[in-house]
């Protein structure tokens, strides 16, 4: 939503703060595409300044670290800056997040750690060692890889006066994260993985292999030249760290090639006590056994200038940047107290002290809480810069007084409040604006409310409190369109597609476009699946999408019915949760089963099984089920089968904070799991289907399973008369109940011989009919003389073969799922 926004509406309302005419400026979030920025840029490779015109071409993104942008370079003034030429494109990183809540998050979690503010945001000499640190490393990874522009390339620094930041100027990288492969081989992967020798022609996921074995080479570079806390951006344990790695698109052909490192700027610090990822806890452990109890960016000079004088000549050209990098390195290190790497040096170090208080000035003149003049005053009074430091521990009113004493724009902004009833009303009507561009980037209001709220005092004061909510929340409960729209979409909409050629179409048509734009589908791919439109068996399956689709909110819906009706007649509210809990974790659903009962009315009303065969079992699986039939359609039609798997297993998975993002770990193991793991089970029971042409098929085991089975149960019904003085129910012996008809299932599959699969389960249910009906028998047997009706002694029976033959049924299906892995040498 936050990406359907209106430009010039966000420049409307921008002018209509400015035409109120405040004495403070106006705080922005972030840039939109076409805005002119101008710069006093430091050159990195060079320390030479320049003045720099930029126009911001898009805003890709943010995350804790910051927002990045593309931009081109319009004019270049008063210098030159090696790297930068005019008309060129690079992107832009300004190290402060877009979203509040981001930035706290942020800024909480390094204070704790270092005790003192983001660095990288407020003090340019930490991020000119984080530029200077990433040149070494470029230069390091041409010796150790052979090219340099494995490494992103960075050009120049700054300081963003209006967002209140420190920036950077890099290469800009025309670049995708991995596109997800089909891969039917997983247990070769796995194998892979783990170092084993396997057979690298029937090895697949080739673009996964190589940015795989890519960040373990560059991580071992940079532990290698000192970079150890640069390096947690590319552990691939860390679950989030695989987007920092781009592949360059002109690459496409050759799937280890063209992989660039670009992320050199941490977001948060890795707290002892705090890990975040299943990497983090080895990170720690690595980071106490150096000394660095709290991570987040530093280096070793030492070791770093070994590696320099072991690769002399390679180096010889930046000794002054290694001067410059030690000088930047201890003014960043003493800029905040860091307790944990300063120690005792806070009891007696003058010149720490001096660095911090002179650092702490630069830092809000950078965030624009003094001015240059106040800064200066600072900077020559150590008292005075405590005192100010001092009164931001105040809540809410340090930060009033250091304005009133920091900047005189914003002394005249609160006297004019004071004194002046018209300029009091101007500045609520400028803050309004300023609160409404943010909502409106964000989706909370359509761009005629958007501008509508600027203008009334009552409406905007109606949605400041639901501004708490979630951003679609929020608009569904103010914006009657956006809601029939939302209840059109989700009840309407797959009714209509159902019946429905030309919307089916062009659904699908839209669903390609936009794996196009999101980087999962290749061109060639989308032209193939678009020329197959028309074909009976893809409509066939589309209708079956719609289907499912429908079925979406069949769970929800009777599972919310079902937890009412319990909470009407019993008034147990925690038992009503409990259901809707339950619910949610079965792994078989009322919508699961709809789905599976089509996928079966389906198969006979066409008389192919063959064309069903997996959808008819996976639908019936909740979760899994969804994906049933982009399965399906892998080998008739390989390209949109890929594509329907990637788009709507991914999509899913992408509402994961942080480790949901685009071309994350996450992602890729949700697409193996709906996608490549089914294929992976289809090609080993294939395997395994041809492996037993040879043998026998047998049944008669069948019932010495359920009598073994019923021997087991009539041990635990004898043990339990005795000690209890009556007959258990399924619910007393629930976990016998469950295993061994699991059991028995597997026992029934694992000696059926040569027997098709369809024979194996259906013979694996019949034993537990049959353990239904002799479990029942002997209990009654055991039970002796209990007054115990005839209807009453059905209706258990009848409970016990359902529940029976259904477990053993799952246990044969489970076996079979199974079993191959036994004997991966023969099947793969």
């Amino acid at each position: 939503m936050s990406g359907e926004y209106s430009v010039d509406v966000c420049r409307e309302l921008e002018e209509r703060f400015r035409s109120r005419r405040l004495h403070r400026p106006m705080r922005i979030a972030r840039y939109d595409a076409s805005t002119k920025l101008v710069y006093d840029v430091t050159g990195v490779s060079k320390a030479d300044k320049a003045r720099v015109h930029l126009v911001v071409e898009k805003f890709v993104g943010g995350g804790f670290a910051g927002q990045v942008y593309r931009v081109k370079v319009l004019e270049i003034e008063q210098g030159q800056i090696e790297g930068l030429e005019v008309d060129a494109v690079y992107a832009m990183k300004i190290l402060i997040p877009p979203s509040c809540f981001q930035q706290l998050f942020r800024n909480v979690m390094y204070r704790l750690g270092f005790q003192g503010p983001f660095q990288l945001q407020v003090n340019p000499a930490a991020l000119r060692a984080g530029a200077l640190w990433q040149k070494f490393i470029r230069r390091a990874a041409k010796i150790r890889f052979g090219d340099e522009n494995a490494i992103v390339d960075i050009y120049g620094t700054f300081v963003d006066a209006n967002l209140g930041s420190c920036g950077e100027i890099s290469q800009w990288i025309e670049g995708r994260t991995w596109r997800l492969e089909v891969d039917d081989r997983l247990d070769l992967l796995k194998r892979w993985r783990r170092g084993e020798t396997v057979d690298r022609q029937k090895l697949g996921s080739p673009e996964y292999r190589a940015k795989r074995e890519f960040m373990r080479k560059f991580v071992g570079l940079l532990n290698d030249t000192g970079a150890y806390e640069f390096a947690r951006q590319y552990e691939w344990w860390t679950g989030k760290s695989q987007p920092n790695c781009l592949k360059r698109k002109d690459t496409d052909r050759d799937p280890s090639a063209g992989l660039v490192a670009v992320d050199f700027r941490a977001g948060l610090a890795l707290l002892p006590f705090l890990p975040m990822c299943p990497a983090d806890f080895g990170l720690i452990a690595r980071g106490i056994r150096r000394g660095s109890l709290v991570q987040f960016d530093r280096g070793s000079l030492d070791k770093l200038e070994m590696f320099i004088k072991d690769n002399g000549i390679q180096f010889s050209d930046m000794h002054r940047m290694l001067d410059e990098l030690k000088a930047a390195e201890a003014v960043y290190r003493d800029s905040v107290p860091d307790i944990t790497h300063n120690h005792i040096r806070l009891l007696y170090s003058s010149q720490l002290w001096a660095t911090m208080l002179d650092s702490a000035a630069t830092a809000w003149k950078v965030t624009n809480l003094v001015d240059s003049r106040c800064e200066q005053k600072l900077q020559h009074s150590k008292a005075k810069t405590l005192v100010f430091y001092l009164i931001g521990s105040l809540p809410i009113l340090g930060r009033f007084i250091r304005r009133i004493w920091g900047r005189a724009d914003w002394r005249r902004h609160y006297r004019e409040i004071l004194t002046n009833g018209n300029y009091f009303w101007r500045s609520i009507q400028a803050s309004i604006a300023e609160k409404v561009i943010v909502w409106h980037r964000a989706g909370r209001v359509n761009p005629q409310r958007a501008l509508n709220l600027q203008r009334q005092l009552w409406c905007f004061l109606y949605h400041l409190p639901l501004s708490i909510l979630p951003a679609g929340l929020h608009r569904f409960l103010t914006d009657w369109a956006f809601f029939k729209n939302k209840l059109h979409y989700i009840f309407v909409r797959p009714i209509k597609l159902y019946f429905s050629v030309k919307l089916r179409e062009q659904w699908l048509r839209d669903m390609v476009n936009e794996g196009k734009k999101k980087h999962i589908l290749a061109d060639q791919d989308a032209d193939m699946i678009l020329s197959q439109l028309y074909e009976p068996y893809i409509q066939r399956y589309l209708v079956s999408l719609v289907v499912h689709l429908l079925t979406l909110p069949l769970t929800q819906i009777v599972s919310v019915i079902v937890a009412w009706v319990y909470w009407r007649k019993t008034g147990d509210e925690l038992g009503a949760g409990g259901i809707l809990v339950l619910f949610q974790i079965i792994p078989v659903s009322p919508g699961s089963i709809v789905r599976g009962l089509y996928a079966v009315a389906i198969a006979i009303y066409y008389r192919s099984f063959k064309d069903y065969n997996i959808a008819v079992f996976l639908s019936f699986v909740k979760y899994i089920g969804y994906l049933a039939f982009p399965i399906q359609m892998t080998y008739r039609y390989p390209a949109l089968a890929r594509f329907m798997a990637a788009h709507w297993a991914t999509e899913a998975v992408h509402i994961v904070p942080v480790f949901g993002e685009r071309g994350a770990l996450l992602e890729h193991w949700v697409f193996c799991l709906f996608y490549n793991r089914p294929l992976t089970i289809r090609r080993r029971m294939q395997k395994r289907a041809q492996m037993r042409t040879a043998i026998k098929p047998r049944y008669w085991h069948t019932g010495l399973c359920a009598l073994a089975a019923t021997f087991v149960f009539g041990i635990a019904d004898f043990v339990y008369i005795k000690n209890v003085g009556q007959s258990p129910a399924l619910r007393d012996i629930w976990w016998l109940a469950g295993l061994v008809p699991l059991v028995c299932g597997a026992a029934v599959t694992l000696g059926c011989g040569g027997a098709a699969l369809w024979k194996r389960v259906i013979a694996a249910a019949l034993c537990g009919v049959l353990l239904g009906v002799l479990y029942t028998t002997a209990s009654e047997i055991l039970a002796g003389d209990w007054p115990i009706t005839v209807g009453e002694v059905a209706t258990v029976c009848m409970w016990r073969i359902f529940v029976f033959a259904l477990l053993s049924a799952i246990g044969a299906i489970l076996t079979e799922l199974k079993w191959p892995q036994t004997n991966s040498k023969y099947l793969s």
